[in-house]
């Protein structure tokens, strides 16, 4: 249950990055610095691009992905639809690796050590849904910063969580 409720959430929320790089003006725009936003939207998305399909992708779905977490850093000037185009792969590595995932699963440790500590693997998932979340939310400021379009992009809907039967 916890499973599918995570890949909604993930899925759902890799939309509205995508929506949000589409509502960008253009492409520099992504690229734009503003004083006293710590990254650029261009530098977020590129860093959930690569950290959903390490830690869900390749950690638990064997996708044998290689993250390059400097990269997703440094690289400038990305255009947007290489951008779309990895954040869609990104949403593709978590549909395969959490369909891939049992629910059993979710109670054992995660293969990798995290920050130096053991977690489960269910405590892991939710924790990225989470970073991934904060990190929408600084590409939404980022993008209205930016482009002065106060309007959002339909960002964590309950609507799109599963339907659940009552007697669950």
């Amino acid at each position: 249950m916890l499973r599918t409720v995570v890949r909604a959430i993930l899925c759902r929320e890799l939309g509205a990055v995508r929506r949000s790089v589409e509502a960008y003006p253009d492409d520099a725009s992504l690229w734009e610095e503003r004083p006293g936003l710590p990254n650029v939207g261009g530098t977020l998305v590129l860093h959930i691009a690569g950290n959903l399909p390490h830690y869900v992708g390749a950690v638990l779905g064997g996708s044998g992905y290689r993250r390059d977490r400097d990269a997703e850093f440094a690289r400038r000037g990305v255009a947007r639809d290489e951008l779309l185009a990895e954040i869609d792969e990104a949403s593709r590595a978590v549909e395969r690796g959490l369909t891939l995932l049992t629910d059993e699963a979710l109670a054992t440790q995660y293969p990798e050590r995290i920050a130096g500590r053991t977690v489960t693997t269910g405590d892991y998932l939710v924790h990225l849904a989470c970073h991934l979340a904060y990190h929408l939310g600084q590409l939404d400021y980022h993008r209205r910063v930016v482009s002065g379009d106060r309007r959002g992009v339909g960002a964590i809907s309950p609507a799109d969580l599963p339907v659940r039967d009552s007697a669950e």
